[in-house]
């Protein structure tokens, strides 16, 4: 299952805190023609390094579907982003 909703927190000292929630979905539709260079560029790597491209992308693929659940906590010099995926 691939993931949903990416929400991201920001907390910062003296402001307001900030938190976006964005769907996963429409954003990948919108960001289509940058993937699909992405993907194109990612399997021309892969031959040029004699990589098996199905294989990379089947991994790469399977990456992306174990990602809902996972949370990423950085916090630096008193801001903290919170990255939790869905």
């Amino acid at each position: 299952m691939i993931p949903q909703l990416v929400s991201v927190r920001v907390k910062r000292p003296g402001r307001r805190r900030v938190r976006l929630w964005v769907p996963v979905v429409p954003a990948a539709l919108l960001l289509s023609p940058i993937l699909a260079l992405a993907v194109l560029g990612g399997v021309v790597a892969c031959l040029v390094y004699r990589i098996d491209a199905v294989r990379a992308l089947v991994t790469g693929w399977r990456m992306v579907c174990a990602l809902p659940g996972t949370r990423f906590d950085v916090e630096f010099s008193g801001t903290a982003v919170l990255v939790a995926v869905r």
